[in-house]
């Protein structure tokens, strides 16, 4: 395999820095979903820990590594589970953090960011403008800028879930993994092209956001001036172009779902798995929705990466109550 920026020994090494709460995630097969699917479905839950996403595997190393060397100030842009996590893992480790973030993003993120002590700022724009904020306080401060996918401690610690799927001694053909900035993907992505090369890696994005997919079909960056999707854990405009070089030596596909499909994912897991998943944790169902020809007699590992979800919402899009239940 060809270099990507990430190590496997570091890897190794990022996995004993991250608190046990949120490694060793169920991987299970959920037999109720295959009907519906035409393959068979395994999945990889990352939903089951004090943030209910997978991002606090990039800050615990973020933040273990920050906290050795006398750091005490942090700063990041996030649509809202960057800045949990960030959040939960400085506090643990007596850091000061600042979340700046759209204050278009879901509003229960926003307050559970608040909730674990940090400072929030908000921004009247997107994800990318509240990146660009976050960069002025970085300088302006003389703080650490935390840049989801770019730093590798964030791709490194994604990329500890690779490890655990690799530990089974998988049986599965393929890996569905949501794409936005890119740590999760490539991360993953590494371990399984370094440890289990047979296994496919395709990476889902949504038609309403579909920059770093863009990119990775045509082998160098490709921008948009917008967004239009419900996912709002996957919807940059400027993919970053280190990430999208690594992404280019580990992903087999990048596709492309509707916003439909990915609500009905969001329902298949409700009512056959139990699981209340965000929009961006549903697109490897969607995936496997609208190619059914495709993954027809496969094993398929879905990440169910978060879930975080507005309640309002939630009801609207899978007619379920996400706080008292059905």
């Amino acid at each position: 395999m060809q270099q990507t920026r990430l190590n496997t020994d570091r890897i190794r090494a990022a996995r004993r820095l991250i608190n046990p709460v949120f490694r060793d995630t169920p991987l299970y097969r959920c037999e109720a979903l295959e009907p519906d699917l035409g393959c068979a479905v395994s999945i990889k839950l990352e939903t089951a820990n004090p943030v209910r996403s997978f991002k606090a595997r990039g800050t615990e190393v973020v933040a273990s590594l920050l906290a050795d060397r006398g750091s005490q100030a942090v700063v990041c842009a996030s649509s809202g589970n960057l800045g949990q996590a960030l959040a939960w893992s400085g506090r643990d480790r007596g850091l000061d953090v600042t979340v700046v973030s759209s204050r278009f993003a879901t509003a229960s993120k926003l307050d559970r960011i608040r909730a674990l002590d940090a400072r929030l700022e908000l921004v009247d724009g997107d994800h990318e403008l509240a990146r660009d904020r976050a960069v002025a306080i970085a300088r302006s401060d003389g703080i650490r800028l935390v840049e989801d996918s770019l730093d590798i401690e964030t791709c490194e610690g994604a990329a500890t879930i690779g490890l655990e799927l690799v530990d089974t001694a998988p049986s599965f053909d393929t890996v569905l993994i949501a794409l936005g900035g890119g740590a999760l993907a490539t991360g993953v992505g590494h371990v399984l092209k370094a440890l289990a090369p047979e296994v496919e890696l395709i990476c889902v994005q949504p038609l309403g956001a579909p920059a770093m997919t863009r990119s990775w079909r045509s082998g160098r960056v490709v921008t948009t001036d917008s967004t239009d999707t419900i996912a709002d854990g996957v919807d940059g405009r400027r993919p970053i172009p280190a990430v999208l070089d690594d992404l280019l030596l580990v992903a087999d596909d990048a596709i492309l779902v509707q916003e439909s499909s990915i609500i009905t994912g969001m329902r298949l897991l409700f009512a056959q798995a139990g699981l209340i998943a965000e929009p961006s944790a549903a697109l490897g169902i969607a995936a496997l929705l609208e190619n059914r020809d495709r993954f027809a007699g496969r094993h398929v590992v879905t990440v169910v990466c978060g879930g975080n979800v507005d309640a309002d919402a939630y009801r609207r899009w899978v007619g379920a109550d996400p706080v008292h239940g059905s």
